[in-house]
This record gives structure tokens, C-alpha cells and sequence, in this order.
């Protein structure tokens, strides 16, 4: 029994030797086969490009044997007559080209010249006509003169209290009560522009002129404003209106002309500017 078995373990032994040995001679016959598919198709593939560059070459070499045969079939003659042509061609074109440039620089250099022309005449009729609009501008210094002879009735009293006689009370008086008589003519105190013709119910029949830099005058207690309209452009001493008793915070007064000079809104005594 013993040796029966052992007969089998070793015949199992030398079944396997066999089998591996089988197999990685397949494996072996396998790999050979792949490698050498493989290195035929590179070789196919070489033998290609091979015969691409032959071929380039051949067409190369047939283009330099033509361009030599062709020069050396022609003469010395051919060969200097077709130089100076080549020279002469070029000079022409290099003198044509030199040709046009110079037009083109010439008339550029004209077109310069003339846009800077008109961009001076622009400028000096600009500077012109700033200066033209300056003197326009330009104003004489504002002057005020006593729109009616006559006695100062009432002074200005701003920051102080004078007795008035119609309200029977004393009150502040923001500016000139000067005494005349009814129908003496009124002129305006300075060059202005008429900006309102009103009766008003304090003030009566009034005109108020404004002048530059902010400055107004009232003339108020007026007759008549018959020499004037509203927005009338008006000179110094020009005629405007006459005294008269209009004015109601003031009717118990002699006839007179009340006058006021007012800037933005402020009133202003008139002996600041009227001596």
C-alpha cells in the first residue's frame, strides 16, 4: 500500500512539472509571435517613409539639373544683357517711389500749414469777440444821487426809534423822508432797470428800480409814475414820477418823496452813498 501511494504522489509530481513546463513554453511561443508581428509592421512602416524621402529627393534633384542646364545653355551676352534690366528696374521703381513721397510730404506740409492758418484765425476772431463782450460787460461804478431836492424830513433810522405823526407812536425808519412839493418831478438815483410800478398799502404809489451787484431804490408816496413802464431801462436823473402823499404809515406828513436803497434785501442808509 505504501509504495502504491507513493508511485502516485510522485506520477501527480511530474504530472505538474509537465503542465508549468507547458504553459510557459506556450506563453514563451506566444510572446515571440506578438514581438515578431509587431516589428514587421515598424519595418513595413519605415520601408514607407523610406521610399517618400527617395522620391522627394529625386524630384529635388531633377529641379536643380533643369535650373543648371537652363543657365548653362545661355551665353555671356544673355546673361549681361539681363542684368543691367534687372538694375534698370529697379532704379525706376526706387525713383517713382522717391517721387511720391516727396507729393505726398508736400501736400501734407500744405495741409499743415493751412489748418494752423484757420486754427489762428479762429482763435484770434474768439479772442475778439471775448474781448468785445468784456467791454460790454464792463460797468461804470455804481453812484447814487438825491432823486428830489429838498430838506431831509426824516432821517434813516434803523437802529433807533423816531416819533411818527400818522401812527402816533414811535417806530424804526429805513430811510430818507425828503420834503417837496406836490408835483415836483422825481428822477431815478443811479442807472438801473424799472422793476416794479405798484400802489402799495403802506408805502402808496410806488416805483422800485434795481441796479447792479444786488442794490434796489424805492421811491415811494408818489403822485404819478406816468414817465416810465416796468423793465424800462433807465439813466441817472432820469425822470420817473412825482411827489405826491400817498403813502398810508405816512399821510400825516407834509408832502414828500420817501426814498430807501436796499441790498439783497437789506436796507442801506442813504447818506452812506449820498453826501
Amino acid at each position: 500500500m505504501r509504495r502504491d501511494s507513493r508511485r502516485r504522489e510522485k506520477e501527480e509530481k511530474n504530472y505538474n512539472v509537465l503542465y508549468i513546463g507547458g504553459s510557459i513554453l506556450l506563453i514563451g511561443i506566444i510572446a515571440f509571435v506578438v514581438t515578431f508581428v509587431a516589428y514587421g509592421n515598424k519595418m513595413d512602416k519605415q520601408a514607407s517613409l523610406d521610399n517618400q524621402k527617395i522620391a522627394s529627393l529625386v524630384q529635388g534633384s531633377n529641379k536643380d539639373s533643369e535650373e543648371v542646364s537652363t543657365s548653362m545653355g545661355k551665353t555671356v551676352e544673355e546673361m549681361q544683357n539681363e542684368t543691367p534690366k534687372t538694375e534698370n528696374t529697379n532704379k525706376n521703381t526706387t525713383t517713382n517711389t522717391t517721387k511720391a513721397n516727396t507729393s505726398n510730404n508736400t501736400k501734407t506740409t500744405k495741409t499743415n500749414t493751412n489748418t494752423v492758418k484757420k486754427q489762428e484765425t479762429t482763435k484770434s476772431s474768439e479772442t475778439k469777440k471775448t474781448e468785445t463782450k468784456q467791454e460790454e460787460n464792463k460797468q461804470e461804478p455804481l453812484t447814487f444821487t438825491k432823486p428830489v431836492e429838498g430838506e431831509i424830513a426824516k432821517e434813516y433810522a434803523k437802529d433807533k426809534l423816531v416819533y411818527s405823526e400818522t401812527l402816533e407812536e414811535w417806530a424804526t425808519h429805513l430811510g430818507w423822508d425828503i420834503k417837496a412839493d406836490k408835483t415836483t418831478v422825481v428822477k431815478a438815483s443811479a442807472n438801473g432797470k424799472v422793476k416794479s410800478i405798484k400802489n402799495d398799502p403802506r408805502y402808496g404809489l410806488s416805483i422800485i428800480i434795481e441796479h447792479q451787484d444786488g442794490y434796489e431804490t424805492l421811491y415811494a408816496s408818489l403822485l404819478s409814475t406816468e414817465f416810465v413802464t416796468v423793465g424800462e431801462e433807465v439813466k441817472q436823473g432820469q425822470s420817473i414820477g412825482t411827489v405826491g402823499n400817498s403813502a398810508a404809515f405816512e399821510v400825516a406828513d407834509a408832502p414828500h418823496l420817501h426814498f430807501e436803497i436796499i441790498q439783497n434785501g437789506e436796507s442801506i442808509d442813504p447818506s452812506t452813498f449820498i453826501k
